[in-house]
Order: C-alpha cells, then structure tokens, then sequence
C-alpha cells in the first residue's frame, strides 16, 4: 500500500492505494480509502504538511499489515516433497458426485424400504448401502456390477460390504422388485406431485449376447433387428415422463398381454384408480380399450386409418367438418396456409361390438408440410 494524492485548483486530496497486475499484465493500482482533503487532515494531524503526509504514510502501513494478515487466514498452505514417494495402498483419489443423488435417494426414503428387507430376511450386509452405491455408479458411470463396486470404493465414504455381497443382494432386489417400486412411487410424493391423472403404456425389448434361449431370454422380434434371444419391457409413465412402473416378461410374448399384470399393480399396489390410458396402436387391441373403460378410467389410443372400414376412412380423409381446437370454429382446411401452427379436429362416434366410443381426427398443417418435404426427398432421392 501507498499514499497518493491529487491536487486540483483549491485543494489536495490523500490517498491509500494498492498496486496490482491487470488481465493484460500492465501494471496499475486501485484506490482503497479516501484519507481527505489536506486542509481536512491539517485540523486533525497537522500543523504542517509533513505532519498530515507523516500520519497518512503509518495508515497506509496499517492498511497492509491487514490486507497480509487476512490472506494468511484465508490461505491453505499444501507442501510439496519432489523426493517422497505417494504410499502404494493409500487412497489419494476421491469421488464426490455423487453426494447431491444422496438427497435424492434420502428423499425417497429407500433406506426405509431397505430396513423392511432386513426385517424380512434377516441378512447380515448393509443392503442400503448397496443399493444406494449400484444407483449411484449407475447414474454417474454405467458399468458392469464388479466395476460399479470399483467406482464405489473411490467415492468420500467407501462401501461397507463386499463384493460377494452385491450378488447376494441383487436375488433380494430382483424378487422385492414390486414392493421397491410401489414404496418409491409413495415416497416420490414427498418430493415432488406426481401427474397420475395420465399414464403413458409402451413396450421395448434388449438382446443378450447369448447364442441359446435361457429363462425368459427367448427368440422373438428384436427392436434392434439382432438374431439373438431378448427379454422385453414394458413401462408405465405418468403425464411428466416420470417413470410410474415397469415389469419384464419373456422375448417371446405377445407385448399386449404384459400390460394387464402390469396395470392390476398400478391399480392394487400404487392406488392409481382414475386415470387416462395412453399407448400407440400396437398396444391398442380392443380388449385392452375394454379393460381400460372400466371404473373411473379412460383411454385414448392411436387408429390406423387404413384398418377403418370403408365408410369411417373416407370421413377421415374429408377434408370437410373440421374445427380449429383453439376456439372450436369449423375450417375449410384446404384454404389454411401450409404453415398455419394451429391443430384441427373432428369427431363422430365409433361404435365396435364392444365398445361405443369416440373417433377423432386431427390434421396439422405444419405437420402436413413436414411430411411432404421428407416424401419430396425421398422421391428425389429415388430418381
């Protein structure tokens, strides 16, 4: 620190300012207290200006012994040996991603979820310990169970079980699998409202690189168009896209029949009784459009307009009748503009042998226009 002073026509100002290197490394200096004016200070400090210069320069001092004693309290002193060498089965690595999932898994309570695993089966390792690691190296790095336990034995607070014991624990998982679910999907409400109101329904499918059919792993048609066995999937989602529930079934099954177990335990066990069915055709058979009409449930799945009888199809593709969704006026849609955001719609009734319901159809003119572009070039590309 140093004293600077400034003079104009009718005085002299004092001040204390700190010199320092700027982001182009030119060296400049920063005002840090304004002392005032000489004929201020002469009142105080004087008589003379040497006197007031004197008593400005033991400020200045007191100033820097401040600014030093502050960076030293801030200060982490780190000594380095060049001739040390690092201890060979000492941890010097240390993972912390992982503590901000730690309020997320708390939030949900599953270590509640694992104290009742114990209770029922009486195990000697740590299960919540397993389960929040396996969630943890799961999110941050996806690996094979030996890996993630690797991963998890870097993280701040190191596993307290084994290896052997994750084994274990995943026959535990795997058959408590509906309880972990339906425990998560209650304790979700603490942290967040959940839209239950709508569930989406769809089904996929994973291979194993197997060469023959064990268990559920069966032959059947690959998403990923692979010839080996698969083991599929099917998963509740609510209006969010928060996953609601799942369960797996055998490769070889008809997807349609793995939603009804499935929607029996969203109604049973996570007390999901009014809700909004969604699903694409491929889950839209009309039994379950007749399961999901029951009660206070309702669906709306997707039609294919070329599995209409002659009469519904040909209303479909009239362009006569259609209204504008937003304030519900009929529309001539072939006078709209091609790049019109609005949606339009018409409806009549669409009675089966089982069922009366509602047929609705929607066009989008900007949708329309993107479709034809993509056929364009595929056309063009033909040629």
């Amino acid at each position: 620190m140093k004293i600077t002073t400034s003079k104009s026509k009718n005085s002299e100002s004092f001040y204390i300012s700190k010199g320092y290197l700027n982001d182009k490394g030119v060296s400049t200096s920063a005002i840090i207290r304004k002392l005032g004016t000489l004929k201020e200070l002469l009142k105080e400090h004087g008589p003379t200006r040497d006197d007031v210069m004197c008593w400005a320069k033991e400020e200045a001092r007191i100033e820097t012994q401040k600014y030093k004693e502050e960076r030293e309290s801030k200060a982490v002193q780190i000594i380095f040996h060049a001739d040390r060498q690092l201890d060979y089965d000492k941890q010097k690595f240390f993972r912390g991603g992982y503590l901000f999932l730690q309020y997320i898994y708390y939030g949900l309570q599953l270590n509640k979820t694992c104290r009742k695993l114990k209770a029922k089966y009486k195990f000697q390792y740590d299960i919540n310990a397993i389960l929040s690691d396996l969630i943890y190296a799961r999110v941050l790095e996806p690996a094979s169970k030996r890996s993630s336990f690797k991963a998890a034995s870097e993280f701040l607070e190191r596993p307290s079980y084994e290896l052997h014991d994750i084994y274990r624990a995943l026959d535990v998982l795997g058959s408590e699998c509906d309880l972990i679910q339906s425990e998560v999907y209650k304790n979700s409400n603490f942290l967040v409202e959940r839209n239950d109101k709508v569930l989406y329904y769809d089904c996929s499918n994973y291979y194993f690189e197997i060469e023959q059919e064990d268990g559920s792993k069966r032959y059947g048609k690959s998403k990923e168009h692979r010839p080996n066995p698969i083991i599929q999937m099917g998963l509740f989602m609510d209006g969010d896209g928060i996953p609601l529930a799942f369960s797996t079934f055998s490769g070889n099954a008809n997807e349609q029949t793995s939603l009804r177990p499935l929607e029996k335990k969203v109604l049973g066990e996570f007390g999901c009784q009014k809700f909004i069915y969604c699903s694409d055709a491929g889950l839209a058979s009309e039994d379950i459009r007749n399961y999901n009409h029951m009660g206070e449930r309702s669906f709306i799945v997707t039609q294919s307009i070329k599995k209409l009888s002659a009469e519904d199809r040909s209303w479909a593709l009239d362009p006569k009748g259609f209204k504008r969704i937003s304030d519900d006026k009929p529309v001539d849609i072939t006078k709209i503009p091609a790049d019109d955001p609005d949606l339009y719609y018409k409806d009549e009734p669409y009675t089966t042998k089982k069922l009366h319901q509602r047929l609705i159809i929607t066009y989008s003119p900007k949708y329309a226009l993107y479709q034809k572009t993509i056929r364009e070039k595929q056309v063009k590309r033909a040629e």
